[in-house]
C-alpha cells in the first residue's frame, strides 16, 4: 500500500481512518433513516398516545442496533478485504535437480 514512495504503515493508517469515517457516517445515516421511517408518523400525525409512544420507543430501540450492526459489518468487511493472502503450502524439493522422486 505504498504510493509515491510513502511508507506502507502511513498508507494503512490512512485507509483505516477513511474506512472508520465511512462506517460511522453511513451507520448514522442508516439509523436516522430507519428512525424517521418508524417514528416519523408519530411525530408528524396526531396519533393515539399509546401508538405514538410505542412508535417512538421502537425507533429509539432499533436505530442504535442498526447503527452498531452497520459499523461492525463495514469494519469486518474492510478487515477481510485487506487481510494478507494465505501463505502457499511448503512443497518438498527433490534432492537432485530434474528428478521428481528420490528413488528414481
Amino acid at each position: 500500500m505504498t504510493a509515491y514512495g510513502g511508507r506502507p504503515d502511513q498508507a494503512r493508517r490512512d485507509a483505516i481512518t477513511v474506512e472508520i469515517g465511512y462506517a460511522l457516517f453511513s451507520a448514522a445515516f442508516a439509523a436516522a433513516v430507519l428512525f424517521g421511517a418508524v417514528a416519523g408518523p408519530a411525530l408528524l400525525f396526531d396519533l393515539p398516545d399509546t401508538l405514538e409512544k410505542a412508535l417512538i420507543r421502537l425507533g429509539l430501540g432499533i436505530a442504535p442496533v442498526l447503527f452498531a450492526a452497520r459499523v461492525i459489518s463495514v469494519l469486518l468487511r474492510f478487515r477481510e478485504d485487506t487481510a494478507p493472502p494465505p501463505a502457499a503450502p511448503q512443497t518438498t524439493q527433490p534432492s537432485q535437480p530434474g528428478r521428481t522422486n528420490p528413488d528414481s
